[in-house]
């Protein structure tokens, strides 16, 4: 490690590598909200953030925990969970007043075809406008879940129609 008295140390959050302030403060000066998908080992979670000097202020979210009460018995991290849980947070962010925003994956490597960009594809069929390329999102049948099996297939059909229902 650096040693000497002009020696600065790196932001906490940059050191455990958690955050990239250079792609963070070019997302946040752009003034749109933020759509925030983070993937963990269980699950999903997608938010719609603004930024506030004070600290970023969450308007609108879904965990792919959600899925259950529409009757999902599927896994809570595979391609159709993801769009799922894209659809939702942008029906509920819409409902906030939120017309555009821009994807932020943080550290995620942007790989074509990814669970990130089938929550984005959700996000857009919801009604939302945020930039993409269209080459980057799953096909078709990994997001209806045709490549796991025909009773993943029924099941995302039954909850994305009762969705449509509750969400709007």
């Amino acid at each position: 490690m650096a040693r000497g008295p002009t020696y600065k140390v790196p932001f906490r959050r940059r050191r455990e590598g958690k955050t990239n302030y250079k792609k963070r403060l070019a997302l946040i000066k752009s003034g749109k909200p933020r759509m925030v998908v983070r993937r963990t080992l269980r699950r999903i979670i997608v938010q719609f953030i603004e930024f506030d000097p004070k600290g970023d202020r969450v308007i609108a979210c879904a965990d792919s925990k959600d899925l259950t009460k529409y009757g999902w018995k599927g896994s809570a991290k595979n391609t159709p969970a993801a769009y799922l849980v894209g659809y939702i947070a942008a029906k509920r962010a819409l409902e906030k007043g939120i017309k555009e925003a821009i994807l932020d994956i943080g550290l995620h490597r942007p790989t074509r075809g990814a669970r990130i960009f089938a929550t984005l594809k959700g996000a857009l069929d919801a009604g939302l406008e945020i930039p993409h390329g269209d080459d980057i999102f799953p096909s078709e049948e990994r997001i209806r879940g045709e490549h796991i099996s025909e009773e993943m297939t029924k099941m995302f059909n039954e909850v994305f129609e009762k969705i449509k229902q509750e969400v709007g």
